[in-house]
């Protein structure tokens, strides 16, 4: 996918994560939002089921992981952390967001 390698990442734990692409498109992601949206086994099919992948009213991250040139791993504050978010899957969903 053209520009989505990664060349940058900020994580603010308390609101969101930001990611900056070689084409120079930073792509900014509240964390609320990426918590339901989370991409494990277990989150999707909570979604499929008509649930949300999140019950609760605010979240923050505890840490991050990076997976190589791949993706990012979040510790949330509810305690889950199984979800990877891939690069090409966040900018997936920020081109969808902004076109």
């Amino acid at each position: 996918m053209l520009g989505s390698q990664v060349v940058d990442v900020e994580l603010d734990r308390a609101v969101e994560l930001r990611v900056t692409y070689e084409d120079e498109v930073t792509a900014t992601f509240d964390l609320f939002a990426l918590r339901q949206a989370c991409p494990c086994a277990t989150c999707r099919g909570r979604r499929d089921q008509g649930s949300d992948a999140y019950s609760g009213s605010s979240i923050t991250a505890r840490s991050a992981e990076m997976h190589g040139n791949w993706g990012i791993s979040i510790k949330w504050s509810d305690g889950h952390d199984t979800g990877i978010y891939s690069w090409v899957l966040l900018r997936r969903w920020w081109d969808d967001a902004t076109s």
